[in-house]
């Protein structure tokens, strides 16, 4: 039996940011409120991640240039990890460098194979303002990258050089969901 309920359930799917919009490329801000608002916009990135068949979604993903992030992703060993981090620092990215396909819900239908590191460990608060450190290996370490960036104001195309870089942009403004700006 649960004793919690489960995260989004009584969240709002909100719109998704897609490339070209400014506020993913712009770092977003230190969270310096801990409560009720906060609270509703955690649980609104779980329902939005859940909606659009995500396993990390950033509050900039959403229009929210807060750093706050969640999670629902498994690692290589299909182990489930599901939380969220706010004000998130990635203290440790190593081991070996591993290119895999990676996605986007702000570029939806697209992937390419990014290069990120094998291990990453991200420290950061909780909603409640308690501290949190978070080790991810495989995909789940990809996952943890993937989001801090986000909240620099990255998206996985920046790290994709050369060939790889032109054809994953190229898609990206041929997708029927592209901006006019899109880069």
């Amino acid at each position: 039996m649960r004793n919690r309920p489960i995260p989004g359930s009584s969240g709002l799917v909100r719109e998704m940011s897609l490339l070209g919009d400014p506020l993913l490329h712009r770092a977003c801000e230190d969270v310096t409120e801990f409560g009720p608002s906060l609270a509703r916009l955690v649980e609104d990135m779980f329902a939005t991640m859940y909606a659009a068949q995500g396993v990390g979604l950033a509050a900039n993903q959403i229009g929210v240039p807060l750093k706050v992030f969640v999670y629902d992703c498994p690692d290589d060993d299909d182990v489930r990890h599901l939380g969220h981090v706010v004000n998130p620092e990635l203290v440790e990215a190593d081991g070996l460098t591993v290119r895999g396909p990676e996605g986007c819900l702000s570029l939806p239908g697209l992937e390419a194979g990014t290069e990120r590191f094998d291990r990453a460990v991200v420290e950061g608060l909780t909603m409640t303002g308690e501290p949190v450190r978070i080790t991810g290996t495989g995909w789940f370490a990809r996952c943890l990258q993937h989001e801090c960036d986000h909240l620099e104001g990255r998206v996985y195309t920046d790290r994709l050089t050369g060939l790889r870089r032109s054809r994953a942009l190229r898609a990206a403004r041929r997708a029927p969901w592209a901006r006019k700006d899109t880069p």
